[in-house]
């Protein structure tokens, strides 16, 4: 790749990470305070799973045809799309007086949350391979910064501007996101190769023959990828979607008070993404970091339900900090290197399709995690903490042998 080359993959990224930290920071407004709006509703910790599953049921029936859509037209139109729905999503947010209109704002958001895909494939299509798990990590600092300042923003509309503040606050930002990347986002997709991708036959079922190419499949390289993922981010998603309710439980934490434990979920992201992965990929390689992650994430979800109040401060929060902590780390190392490798052993022609279907498979278990960890903590507290251990643990198997098969899978001939 050439400097000038080098130049505009580099320009494409940055407006690209703009875009996701706005997009995020609108999320982070409104998501940490959907616990205690349904508790304000008088419903629980299963009511609570069942929001946040909506979203991912509607993520993962958009998700590969946002990747096989964006494979044919481009990345740009669905990423634009994708920002409407979420600024119609906020709108609904800002107004629900109701459960179902709860389920609505999530089943909309989840919709335009579809193109995560399609961020993941534009990133592979405008960065070299051997940097692709870094520019992943760089977008996912992005985003993560989006969830440091979110949570801040949505706790100071909420104080200031009443219970709809939040919502109206994140659907303006989102319209501005919106007007940003229509002027500044470039497409990524090499569109002659896209050309030819329309030309050939279509291929009926095709998103469907991929999912069940996975499921039946599992020992391939591909799909023991997009199972690591799947398992991983279900259990990650799961313990956040009932965080909220473990630390009012235990630690007596409010709605007022939520976001600052996001913005430090969110500061920690940010810092691992940006000074730590780089170097650590450098220095461990993609496969061999991935099991870091598995292993620190697992850590942290064994560590985290026995955290408990004392009666001096510092031995309350400090410990609380440093098992908090282990869960963006982890993640850190997990995610950017598990979805930089499957770009590697997966055709370009078919990207967009392949991380379409780990999206679906990721959906498929953040639809599952949410409901169980929900059901699991209104009965035992601990009991969701430690499942998503003993699971995220055994995906470490899944990984072995994963670097040498992709770097066999990139000395092949196109």
């Amino acid at each position: 790749m050439d400097a000038v080359e080098t130049k505009s993959s580099a320009g494409k990224l940055v407006v690209l990470m703009v875009t996701a930290f706005m997009d995020m920071v609108g999320v982070l407004m409104v998501v940490p305070l959907l616990p205690f709006y349904v508790k304000d509703m008088g419903a629980g910790g299963l009511v609570v799973g069942l929001l946040v599953s909506s979203f991912s049921v509607a993520q993962l029936l958009m998700a590969p045809v946002w990747g096989r859509l964006s494979d044919h037209y481009g990345r740009r139109p669905a990423l634009l799309i994708g920002l409407t729905a979420s600024a119609i999503a906020f709108v609904i947010f800002a107004f629900a007086n109701a459960l179902w209109l709860l389920f609505l704002m999530r089943l909309v958001q989840g919709a335009g949350g579809g193109t995560v895909s399609v961020i993941q494939a534009y990133v592979a299509d405008a960065v070299e391979p051997k940097d692709r798990a870094k520019a992943l990590g760089w977008l996912s600092a992005a985003t993560n910064a989006g969830v440091a300042l979110g949570p801040v923003l949505g706790a100071l509309a909420l104080t200031f501007l009443g219970k709809s503040g939040p919502g109206l606050m994140a659907a303006a930002l989102t319209v501005l996101n919106i007007a940003f990347a229509w002027r500044y986002l470039r497409e990524s997709r090499d569109m002659v190769e896209a050309a030819e991708v329309r030309s050939k036959p279509k291929v009926a079922g095709r998103s469907r023959q991929a999912v069940w190419r996975v499921a039946s499949h599992p020992a391939e390289p591909a799909s023991r990828l997009i199972w690591i993922y799947a398992i991983a981010i279900g259990a990650f998603q799961g313990i956040i979607s009932i965080l909220a309710l473990f630390l009012a439980v235990r630690f007596g934490v409010t709605a007022n008070t939520i976001g600052y434990f996001f913005a430090y979920i969110g500061v920690l992201s940010v810092v691992s993404r940006a000074l730590i992965l780089g170097k650590a990929v450098d220095h461990f390689g993609e496969a061999r970091l991935s099991r870091i992650g598995l292993s620190l994430l697992t850590l942290g979800l064994a560590v985290l339900p026995f955290m408990r109040p004392a009666a001096n401060p510092l031995l309350t929060y400090v410990p609380l900090a440093l098992a908090v902590a282990l869960l963006p780390l982890g993640t850190a190392f997990t995610f950017p290197c598990v979805t930089a490798l499957l770009s590697r052993v997966v055709p370009s022609a078919e990207r967009g399709l392949y991380m379409g279907v780990q999206q679906t498979f990721g959906g498929a278990s953040r639809v599952v995690f949410p409901i169980v960890y929900g059901f699991l903590f209104d009965r035992v507290v601990e009991l969701p903490f430690l499942l998503g251990a003993v699971l995220v643990a055994l995906t470490i198997y899944l990984g072995r042998g994963m670097g040498e098969y992709a770097a066999q899978a990139e000395a092949k001939p196109a």
